[in-house]
């Protein structure tokens, strides 16, 4: 069929063909486009979807509303409290000392030159066994004073016994005789005098028999042991002179010690006298030694404020020394049906004391509290929590934050 004309002189198409072609432009421009638009994403990252928004109650009137999720990652834990059995008990820093009562300062009772030491630190005496020996010259004068003074007494009683015979006899006069009696009385008194002075010298009875016995001066002197225990210090050389203010020896009996203690005055409510007391000696951590209070001070010390206490511990075994460093550790009565929580589920919150208790649905409670005495990381609770709650005992700072979070930035 001819093409027609138009009347400007173009070409007519007919009907069909021009469908056609309108067709075929419309698809080109429909995957043109979709080209593009593939094109444009590659160059772009992808968009994320928005985030859910938040519940209007996530924390609101001191309650936190966590996810399943948010609580796993938080490593929150919480643990069911109950009234149980709650002691609380007191340590105190101690020094472990000799039983004074049975320690003695060895001294020299006269003055001498050091002969010879017979006994070391260390060493168990008996009473009265010799520690050392000194050459003492006022000792040898001692001793011939009392020879003396026994040779007076001795001629003056014979002088006597003979007045009285004479007198007997009236071979001399009374007055003779009373003054003859006289002289024996002075003389007698002379030597116990004497004899007294070697026993202040520290002389046995058997060295001054020997001395009446033999008649013969020694100018040595023995140091002995008061009683039977330890010699813990000695302070005396071979050669050197002592003088009567000397610290020969320190002998104590350890077989008991004394632990004293400093105890603060906000810890003085708990000591009793004759209470039954622990130590604990950091030379045998895992050891427990008891013992029975023995003296409490009537005064605190001005400038520590503390209360010093006294300890006495059997000591069988020599275990404890003197100058340990020990610990004095003091029970209280047990409370019987208490809530105790651990320290680290306490927390601050405007100037009081906060737990957090969980309910139903994941939702946490904030609960103010009233606290009462710590021991062993736990502390009593007097107030704000009921017996059978769930407490959270970690984790429990992650929730703070959550709920200072709300308040500073409200929800919208």
């Amino acid at each position: 069929m001819a093409s027609r004309m138009t009347n400007s002189g173009r070409a007519c198409l007919p009907q069909h063909r021009r469908g056609g072609v309108l067709c075929r432009l419309v698809g080109s421009c429909l995957l043109l486009a979709a080209l593009l638009t593939a094109g444009a994403g590659c160059d772009r990252d992808p968009v994320a979807p928005p985030p859910p928004d938040k519940p209007a109650d996530r924390a609101a009137n001191g309650v936190v509303h966590l996810t399943e999720a948010e609580v796993v990652r938080a490593g929150i834990e919480v643990v069911t409290v109950k009234k149980e059995p709650f002691t609380l008990h007191r340590e105190f820093p101690a020094t472990i000392h000799a039983n004074e009562n049975e320690l003695a300062e060895v001294t020299t009772l006269i003055r001498g030159r050091v002969v010879e030491v017979l006994v070391d630190v260390g060493k168990d005496v008996k009473k009265g066994e010799r520690l050392a020996l000194l050459d003492s010259a006022d000792l040898g004068m001692a001793e011939g004073l009392y020879l003396k003074t026994a040779a007076r007494q001795h001629e003056a009683q014979l002088a006597y016994e003979r007045a009285a015979n004479l007198h007997e006899h009236r071979a001399i006069s009374l007055a003779e005789l009373q003054r003859r009696e006289a002289e024996m009385k002075t003389a007698q008194a002379d030597a116990r005098e004497a004899l007294h002075r070697l026993k202040l010298l520290g002389v046995p009875d058997q060295e001054i028999q020997r001395l009446e016995r033999d008649r013969t001066i020694r100018s040595d002197v023995a140091i002995r042991a008061p009683f039977a225990g330890r010699v813990i210090l000695r302070n005396i050389t071979r050669g050197e002179v002592v003088e009567t203010s000397r610290h020969c020896f320190t002998i104590a009996d350890l077989s008991d010690v004394w632990v004293v203690a400093s105890v603060p005055e906000k810890d003085v409510r708990f000591i009793h006298p004759n209470e039954t007391v622990h130590v604990v000696v950091a030379a045998y951590p895992h050891g427990l030694f008891s013992g029975r209070m023995t003296y409490i001070s009537d005064v605190l010390d001005q400038a520590t404020r503390t209360m010093r206490i006294r300890v006495t511990v059997p000591n069988p075994e020599r275990v404890l020394k003197p100058e340990m460093f020990a610990m004095v550790r003091v029970d209280a009565s047990p409370q019987p049906d208490v809530l105790a929580v651990p320290l680290a589920a306490v927390q601050q919150e405007g100037g009081g004391k906060v737990l957090f208790v969980r309910q139903p649905g994941q939702r946490f409670e904030l609960r103010r509290v009233r606290l009462g005495e710590e021991q062993d990381g736990k502390v009593i609770v007097l107030e704000g929590l009921r017996d059978g709650e769930d407490v959270v005992v970690k984790g429990a700072f992650a929730i703070k934050s959550e709920l200072d979070i709300h308040k500073i930035e409200p929800t919208q």
